[in-house]
């Protein structure tokens, strides 16, 4: 049975709206919800609050971003939060990208790879209660000086899962080999082999197999009357592909591009993102083909988002993250409740 989530975030939408959501969201059979970061609000706040308005829901960062926090800071945090959500907390952790990283919080995005594997190792060992001693690359505990290992005074639970949003091969295999999840995006299930093969291998190399994780993946949800109105809905999504494809990360570093190139949108990924990068933003969005909107999200009649969801379940997923559409909450809500009933429908 795949599971429903969603994602959101403190920033944007006012604050009491976003909990009314998450609320009825639970009401509704939604399994999981992830708190975004990124350059808005800060993912653990928000989490906090909303582990005293649910009671079922399990409750995720996606994500905390790795470097902008120290390892056992991050492990502090999710233990704060499994104690407060009474063991619902799932702790998602990413690398972020050298703009936000240091464009925003002036912290070195080299070596991501190294910090990402130091910064799991601490924090399970943060978890479990031990007095930490690490002498990393990346990470010394304790320092050289007078300083002793500490173990943290906040009650050790090695029960929270750790959830990776990856998107590049190598860090793929880390996923694979040190996570309990996987934290997906751009995701194409026509070349999921493109990930889903260096999370294998990562977990082989732990002695582990995919079934060992929680493969989570997310794209927008919308449902069209007709193929007319579907069309209409598709050139509405081009601009956002478009950025993705041109405007994330930096002029020579930008992982979603990547990761749609890897799954068969090679030609397309580079065309938008050379207009974009001219300055181009309408040819940009207009270089975007329908077909490749409608190939990487569920955007489409309720035939056709039933379709789209069966294909994600042959691909492996096992956790489906739902952006639901909609022009007010009550939409939302609508879109949410009919996307988390077909998915229960294709998991029969």
């Amino acid at each position: 049975m795949m599971r429903t989530a969603t994602t959101i975030e403190a920033s944007g939408a006012p604050w009491a709206e976003t909990v009314d959501f998450v609320v009825e969201a639970e009401r509704l059979g939604l399994d999981v919800c992830w708190v975004a970061e990124a350059w808005g609000s800060d993912a653990p706040s928000p989490l906090g609050y909303l582990a005293a308005r649910t009671h079922r829901l399990l409750l995720g960062s996606g994500v905390v971003q790795v470097g902008t926090r120290s390892p056992a800071l991050i492990a502090q945090t999710a233990l704060t939060l499994q104690t407060m959500s009474e063991g619902r907390f799932l702790l998602g952790l990413g690398s972020s990208g050298p703009q936000v990283l240091e464009g925003l919080h002036g912290v070195s995005f080299a070596h991501p790879l190294g910090r990402m594997r130091e910064t799991v190792e601490v924090v399970r060992r943060v978890m479990a209660g031990e007095k930490v001693r690490h002498d990393g690359r990346h990470v010394t505990l304790p320092l050289p000086g007078e300083a002793r290992p500490m173990r943290v005074s906040v009650t050790a639970d090695v029960r929270v899962p750790i959830h990776l949003a990856t998107l590049s091969p190598k860090m793929l295999h880390l996923t694979g080999e040190v996570a309990d999840g996987w934290l997906g995006t751009s995701f194409v299930p026509e070349g999921a082999a493109t990930s889903l093969e260096p999370l294998a291998a990562g977990a082989a190399a732990a002695g582990r197999t995919l079934a060992d994780l929680d493969l989570c993946q997310g794209a927008e949800v919308a449902f069209a009357w007709d193929e007319a109105e579907l069309a209409t809905m598709l050139d509405e999504r081009r601009a956002g592909l478009a950025f993705s494809l041109g405007g994330m990360g930096s002029a020579t570093r930008n992982f979603y591009h990547d990761a749609y190139a890897r799954q068969g949108w090679r030609e397309v990924a580079a065309e938008v993102r050379g207009l974009w990068q001219a300055g181009r933003r309408e040819d940009a969005a207009a270089a975007v083909p329908r077909e490749m909107v409608a190939a990487t999200t569920l955007i489409g009649t309720e035939d056709g988002v039933r379709e789209r969801l069966r294909a994600w379940r042959d691909a492996g997923i096992t956790t489906v993250r739902l952006y639901p559409a909609g022009a007010d909450l009550t939409a939302r809500l609508e879109t949410l409740a009919r996307a988390i009933e077909l998915v229960r429908e294709v998991s029969r």
